[in-house]
């Protein structure tokens, strides 16, 4: 932990928490949207994808699957391959809880696997070296147990201009995102076969018309872009490059 992130921790405490408290007492709870979570689709080389993580990637703040990550990411590929996938998914789930849902998954060979966490173990508040000890026990029960070569690591969220996060909370959360963002890309960097899809951490990109009625997840006009963007990385297989922007994730 940084000397200014446990100061604020500290002189802020009690007022983070109290943000916290109302903030989800009077925020939306908006549910998982209905629709498969595995099929086929498609016609060309078999690619078998796994999407893997939190409410985003279950797709809160779409009106379907198909408005949602998995479905946008499907359609963008499936004339492409001929796509076996699977979305295994769950609001409110940090990167250990992923963890035990792969536990209780039969080991099977994914050819490519796109990871959405982060932002539970953020508002948990998780370590920086907790958080890298779990995703890099992810990244090991993923290789070992379902042989993904490829892994496409979904970056934080711009938390910090979330306008649904009241201020102190929206900076402090903020920053930590962003921390645990730079330390993801750089795991990214130093595994072979995982690529940072990340964000613009610039004031264009994230419009409040984008969001979902909860101030914190994405409309499909951002999942969609989120999923061309993952789309342009598994369409060009040994591309090493991460991406820039892509507007707004989720917070968890």
């Amino acid at each position: 932990m940084s000397v200014l992130h446990l100061t604020a921790t500290v002189v802020l405490g009690p007022v983070l928490l109290l943000q916290g408290r109302h903030v989800r007492r009077v925020t939306p709870v908006l549910p998982e949207p209905p629709g498969p979570r595995d099929g086929h689709a498609g016609s060309g080389p078999a690619l078998r994808l796994l999407i893997l993580g939190d409410s985003a990637a279950a797709g809160v703040g779409a009106a379907s699957q198909q408005e949602a990550l998995a479905g946008q990411l499907v359609a963008q590929l499936q004339g492409h391959f001929s796509v076996q996938w699977r979305l295994l998914a769950r609001t409110g789930d940090a990167t250990r809880d992923a963890l035990a849902a792969l536990a209780a998954l039969p080991a099977q060979p994914f050819d490519v696997v796109v990871t959405s966490l982060g932002v539970n173990d953020v508002t948990g508040g998780h370590s920086e070296r907790r958080w890298m000890a779990d995703q890099q026990a992810l990244l090991e029960r993923l290789r070992r147990d379902f042989g993904a070569p490829r892994c496409l690591l979904s970056a934080l969220p711009p938390m910090h201009r979330f306008p649904a996060l009241p201020q102190p909370l929206r900076a402090y959360l903020g920053a930590q995102a962003r921390r645990f963002d730079r330390r993801l890309q750089a795991l990214a960097l130093d595994t072979p076969g995982c690529v940072w899809v990340g964000y613009d951490d610039g004031e264009s990109g994230l419009e409040p018309a984008d969001m979902a009625a909860d101030g914190f997840h994405p409309g499909p006009a951002v999942y969609r872009e989120w999923a061309r963007r993952l789309a342009a990385v598994i369409r060009a297989p040994g591309s090493g490059r991460p991406l820039p922007a892509v507007g707004a994730q989720a917070v968890g």
